[in-house]
């Protein structure tokens, strides 16, 4: 293990952050021992999701087709240099507040059983082409890895881990974070789902600095 947590900002719905976390098992392998993750919340779609929680597609954000079909093409460049299993590049349907919020109550009350969660997640929305916006599929995903599907059912529900995620997502806004995943640790920050040899100088060299080209073709925003 590390001596300290690598810290990633991320969203369930953000590509790059799975193909990020595919890269991260990859260094995991070649390493021979896991890293201490520390997961931060990120609303990538928050300015999009209407009064009643669904995602609208009306909503002006910048991002026209020329956008998508460039984020398409780094996704499958990304995919087949990770070897990554993936149903779909992109799905811009899904709303991850619960599931944020119900990941966001795993981490906390239940913390060493996280990032099975958490993975088991990612994998439901990009390999298995699941919607984990649906609290059925997040109580599934969470009965899959020995969690209590009830309570974590509930806790999407609940007012108080709502705020309690409004206020992550805050945070994580005022620290200057615009893109995800973004990567910290110690005093050094990447940005994108960064190749596994990049993670390893950035846990591991004494002088780290950012791939240009992680930066800019593999974050979403």
């Amino acid at each position: 293990m590390t001596d300290q947590p690598l810290v990633v900002y991320s969203d369930y719905v953000c590509p790059f952050c799975y193909l990020g976390r595919v890269a991260l098992d990859r260094y995991e392998e070649a390493r021979g021992s896991s890293v201490e993750l520390e997961w931060r919340p990120f609303d990538l779609r928050g300015h999009k999701r209407g009064p009643d929680g669904e995602i609208r597609s009306d909503v002006e954000d910048g991002k026209d087709d020329e956008y998508y079909e460039q984020a398409e093409a780094n996704v499958r460049k990304l995919q087949e240099r990770y070897g990554a299993e993936m149903a779909r590049t992109l799905r811009r349907d899904v709303d991850s507040w619960p599931t944020q919020q119900a990941s966001l109550y795993v981490r906390e009350t239940e913390p060493s059983k996280w990032r099975a969660f958490d993975e088991a997640l990612l994998n439901a929305l990009w390999k298995a082409d699941r919607d984990i916006g649906d609290r059925d599929v997040i109580a599934g995903v969470a009965a899959d890895v020995g969690l209590d599907s009830g309570a974590v059912r509930s806790a999407t529900n609940d007012e108080e881990w709502a705020d309690r995620l409004r206020e992550a997502f805050s945070d994580a806004r005022e620290f200057g974070i615009s893109g995800v995943p973004t990567w910290i640790y110690d005093d050094h920050t990447a940005r994108g789902a960064v190749p596994p040899e990049h993670l390893e100088r950035l846990i591991e060299g004494p002088d780290v600095e950012p791939d240009p080209d992680a930066d800019s073709a593999a974050t979403d925003r």
